[in-house]
């Protein structure tokens, strides 16, 4: 993605017109447009201005993911008390239809015993909460899986 199209969908998620944009910058909305369509480049220091103003660090402007942030936000926007009433694995087996499908084969009883083990390690060696010591497995398979470890 190109830097104009980060700063135009940066600006479009904060819900600013590029009038409000420019007007908070001192600078024109042409030179806002201009950014936006890769027709000139912000200096740094109205870079930085850019990213506070769109509450993002530098390089996240600079790197910025519409989807990454959009689902970051949205992940912020549930509270703990509804995130602890989704049912996580049936809206996850929406997308990934094998979660929902993958106990009637594979015999999860066979696998319990060692990943509790290694759970338990977690919670023990490193100090770690229960919901950590899950994400901290989790993570750890990702990683075998994508050969990084």
């Amino acid at each position: 993605m190109s830097l104009g199209s980060s700063l135009y969908n940066a600006r479009k998620q904060s819900g600013l017109s590029q009038e409000e944009v420019a007007g908070k910058l001192g600078v024109s909305r042409q030179t806002i447009s201009k950014w936006e369509t890769d027709e000139t480049l912000p200096d740094i220091r109205q870079s930085k201005g850019l990213a506070m103003l769109y509450h993002l660090t530098l390089d996240e402007l600079i790197e910025y993911n519409f989807d990454e942030q959009q689902a970051r936000q949205m992940i912020e926007s549930v509270s703990d008390q509804a995130q602890e009433k989704i049912d996580w694995n049936r809206v996850w087996s929406k997308k990934y239809p094998v979660l929902a499908e993958y106990h009637k084969t594979v015999r999860v009883e066979d696998y319990a015993p060692t990943l509790r083990e290694m759970l338990t390690q977690l919670r023990v060696t490193y100090g770690y909460n229960d919901t950590d010591a899950l994400l901290v497995l989790k993570d750890i398979l990702a990683r075998v899986w994508k050969g990084q470890v």
